[in-house]
């Protein structure tokens, strides 16, 4: 499993606007949404502009570069980000990351 990681800077009060350009558009080839399993946005409590995304990928490197050879996809995914990028200052952390654990800790107890 993957999981795409980003930590973004929102220009103040730009969230609900961010979040709506974050979604997939209802014409999103199923290459665009395909392997991705579920997606969390977080706020920093501290600053609520700071906001980290990340996604799950059900599916390991070579699933991930075959998606990103897809034409269809890597379109998709542009149109996306440059959405996104207008409610963005700034851009922390954007990596695609191995997941290599998951620890439940109910279950530790």
């Amino acid at each position: 499993m993957l999981c795409f990681l980003t930590v973004r800077k929102l220009k103040p009060g730009a969230y609900e606007a961010f979040r709506e350009a974050w979604e997939p558009p209802d014409d999103a080839p199923e290459s665009f949404l395909g392997k991705f399993t579920r997606g969390y946005h977080l706020r920093n409590l501290e600053d609520e502009n700071e906001v980290i995304s990340f996604g799950f990928f059900e599916g390991n490197p070579e699933d991930l570069d075959e998606l990103r050879s897809d034409d269809a996809f890597r379109g998709a995914r542009e149109q996306q980000v440059e959405r996104i990028n207008e409610h963005v200052e700034s851009l922390g952390t954007d990596a695609v990351f191995e997941v290599i654990e998951e620890v439940d800790f109910k279950a530790l107890r």
